[in-house]
């Protein structure tokens, strides 16, 4: 998202969506063969940032994109 953000600050236009993989808790795990054992909030696909580091990357984001979004052409 770091450098989504630059890109967009330095005047990529094309760019109009990020997609980010994020869950309650970061990382991946594999389904085991009991069920039991599978960790709360951690995907079983892809790996994924915690809900902690998504938040502080949305905000900062944001932040950094406030002035520069309304001034882009489409």
């Amino acid at each position: 998202m770091k450098d989504v953000t630059h890109q967009i600050m330095e005047g990529n236009q094309s760019i109009i969506g990020v997609m980010v993989e994020s869950n309650i808790n970061a990382g991946n795990q594999s389904i085991p063969k009991d069920l039991n054992e599978l960790k709360y909030g951690v995907s079983v696909t892809d790996a994924c940032i915690d809900w902690a580091t998504t938040e502080i990357a949305i905000l900062e984001m944001a932040d950094k994109l406030r002035d520069v979004l309304p001034t882009r052409t489409s």
